[in-house]
């Protein structure tokens, strides 16, 4: 161990236990104490599933970057783990930042991270140099590589920038050899993602870049992961500085989907189809695994840039994880669904079929709660299709979290302006789903502090945290016009 993991450490078991399981979410996983941010090594490990996390102890405000850890044997229950890196070398001083891991044939568990540095430049401005690391551990301990950093500026192509040069995603190849992709910022001083092989996960060398976003999709490129899922070629990024495209992709931090096909031998990764990941305010910098079974697992930070402002004032953690989802390929497009070991934890179930909505807003007996999954359907009455439908939840007389459909539009728009926040930052967003004569599904999870849905079986998906006080627990169903509706809801109970 070192002194700064040590202290890390200490002030997790110290003063951890002071946050009560009933102030956080139930299922969604949160830092012990202080700040979370992006995933970090999502990944298989001795029969279990782990997560690190970017953390920092100290406080709810991003700092100097850690390493939390935990881990889980069905996505849904996690155990919280000791911190498992600290920024203590010369090459990692100011952070620790993303990366991911893979279990080794020997069984080491090998982290890949970005190791932080800054110095006085010559002119008195602050530069910051980032590099490739390398840390082997048991699941709890870990130890850096005695040869850090293994990739540094002179493992980039010409061009490349070493102050944006983060987040490497590792696998291991079928021959026993490993890869990994980075984002790097390029001369173009736009995005790009690079890729990188070894034969044993130590030592490593550029093969070339995967793709870049020539100023197109954001700028620098975060977080990349490149998988292949049902057939087709993955490659996710979490661009900053995006431009608005209609309603596809949302002004500042955002999160895209290339779907296509690559030849490995050229490393030719070839586009064919283009969108968000989550359409809604809160999901960022998702990572996957492939699990034991063989599903495609993805999870994501429930939180955004630009509205961490939105914090409640005497928070002592701060930042979850969004439920982690199974991923699939449908018709070209990227497919989104809550993992099925929710189901276990349903309870309490409650249905209703064919309620008819007119001109009315209406409760239903029974239909409340905040740790809830409850799906609904919506269909037109007749021939003549409503104005808009609307839900309400995490409702009371002051709080309320809306969600709007107008199938003239095909827009669904989520409203998050009365959960908990006065801070100035985005409260709503829209999305264009699939127009089908004004029939929608919903699937709404709930879980004290968040809201996803999931649109048409998981065609799209949109993530929000929501800070309304826990009371705030009724839900409503509202119509223009004249719709049907059925609502099928379970409790959520992690027994």
């Amino acid at each position: 161990m070192n002194e700064a993991l040590d202290k890390a450490r200490a002030f997790e078991e110290q003063y951890g236990p002071f946050i009560p399981a009933e102030q956080r979410p139930a299922f969604h996983l949160t830092p012990t104490i202080g700040w979370m941010n992006d995933p970090n090594g999502f990944s298989r490990y001795q029969g279990e599933y782990h997560l690190f996390y970017q953390y920092y102890p100290y406080s709810t405000e991003w700092g100097p970057m850690h390493w939390g850890h935990a881990k889980t044997r069905d996505f849904l229950r996690w155990e919280r783990l000791p911190a498992a890196l600290a920024p203590d070398q010369p090459y990692d001083r100011n952070g620790c930042f993303s990366g991911s891991a893979v279990e080794l044939p020997n069984g080491k568990h090998l982290i890949v991270y970005t190791g932080v540095c800054k110095h006085l430049a010559e002119d008195g401005r602050t530069v910051e140099t980032q590099t490739q690391c390398l840390a082997l551990g048991d699941g709890v301990n870990y130890q850096k590589y005695s040869k850090n950093p293994v990739l540094t500026q002179a493992d980039l192509p010409e061009g490349g920038s070493p102050v944006d040069f983060r987040d490497p995603k590792i696998w291991q190849e079928p021959d026993g050899s490993f890869r990994l992709v980075v984002g790097n910022r390029p001369a173009d001083n736009s995005g790009a993602v690079l890729l990188y092989e070894s034969p044993d996960g130590m030592d490593w060398h550029l093969v070339g870049q995967v793709d870049a976003s020539h100023g197109q999709y954001g700028m620098m490129w975060e977080c990349p992961d490149f998988f292949l899922l049902d057939g087709k070629q993955v490659l996710l990024v979490s661009p900053q500085e995006m431009s608005p495209v209609g309603l596809e992709f949302h002004a500042g931090n955002g999160t895209v989907c290339i779907i296509g096909s690559y030849d490995k031998a050229e490393n030719r990764f070839v586009r064919e189809h283009i969108q968000a990941v989550d359409y809604g305010i809160d999901f960022y910098a998702p990572q996957t695994l492939e699990a034991e079974d063989g599903r495609r697992i993805m999870i994501g930070w429930m939180q955004n840039w630009n509205t961490v402002a939105g914090k409640p004032r005497d928070c002592r953690w701060f930042g979850q994880m969004a439920l982690p989802r199974e991923l699939s390929i449908e018709n070209g497009r990227l497919i989104q669904k809550p993992v099925r070991e929710l189901e276990q934890y349903r309870r309490n179930p409650v249905s209703y079929q064919d309620v008819v909505l007119n001109n009315q807003e209406i409760n239903l007996h029974n239909v409340s709660g905040r740790m809830i999954d409850m799906t609904l359907n919506i269909r037109p009455m007749g021939e003549a299709v409503y104005d808009c439908f609307r839900v309400s939840l995490a409702r009371d007389g002051e709080f309320v979290t809306t969600i709007r459909y107008k199938p003239d539009t095909s827009i669904l728009k989520i409203d998050r302006t009365r959960s908990g926040s006065n801070a100035d930052i985005v409260h709503t967003r829209s999305l264009l789903v699939r127009p089908q004569g004004g029939v929608l599904q919903l699937r709404l999870i709930l879980d004290r502090y968040s809201v996803e849905a999931f649109v048409n079986d998981g065609e799209q998906a949109a993530s929000v945290a929501i800070f309304t006080r826990q009371e705030a627990a009724a839900i409503s169903f509202e119509a223009s016009g004249s719709l049907i509706l059925d609502v099928t809801k379970y409790d959520i109970v992690m027994d």
